[in-house]
């Protein structure tokens, strides 16, 4: 596995097991809506870094064996693409916009709660897989149907859209999601451009 991939899945999961002996680690790092409130007689509110701090944390065992197995199986093969350098700047641009997307979506709903995980992260990564391998086959857990990568990354975003949008699956940060996408699609476009302006010259 390559290092970087190697050391974020250590990471977490490190944090994971510091998360279930301080169980208040979530009130200062997990995601909080922009300005404070009172929750359980305790002010909590955002805080600049948890813009990346939130991607550490995770809810449950589920939680992360999903992430940290998405992160497995998408981010070695992208890690060894990009290289160390921009994988690193790729994998932290979508926790971002994955971030700034879950807090523009509480403000506008006024939603007052923490969002953890590293999702965001996984769903660009996931972009990025979709891109760079587009006929690799992915199999879906719920129904178990294989498809390409292309294919699967368009079926699970519109999904994301239709759960953010009509409120399944409460509990969820679906727009985060999204944004972890949008904010990967982005670098990837802006790195092209780049690339191929550096070839003209």
């Amino acid at each position: 596995m390559p290092p970087v991939t190697l050391t974020l899945i250590a990471v977490n999961v490190g944090v994971f097991l510091l998360q279930q002996a301080a169980p208040g680690l979530e009130v200062l790092f997990a995601l909080w809506p922009l300005g404070s409130s009172q929750v359980s007689g305790v002010e909590v509110g955002f805080e600049p870094w948890q813009l990346v701090t939130y991607a550490f944390l995770h809810g449950n065992l589920v939680h992360i064996a999903f992430n940290m197995f998405a992160l497995w199986m998408f981010g070695g093969p992208i890690e060894q693409v990009f290289g160390t350098r921009r994988y690193l700047i790729y994998y932290f641009v979508c926790v971002v916009s994955a971030a700034v997307a879950q807090l523009a979506v509480s403000a506008l709903t006024g939603a007052v709660y923490p969002s953890i995980g590293a999702s965001g992260g996984v769903f660009g990564l996931l972009l990025a897989y979709a891109i760079y391998f587009p006929r690799n086959r992915i199999m879906l857990l719920f129904p178990p149907i294989p498809m390409p990568a292309r294919v699967f990354v368009v079926v699970y975003a519109l999904l994301e859209l239709f759960f953010g949008v009509t409120g399944t699956q409460e509990g969820v940060a679906h727009f985060a999601h999204l944004g972890g996408l949008v904010g990967g699609f982005l670098l990837l476009y802006y790195w092209r451009g780049l690339d191929a302006l550096r070839r003209r010259f």
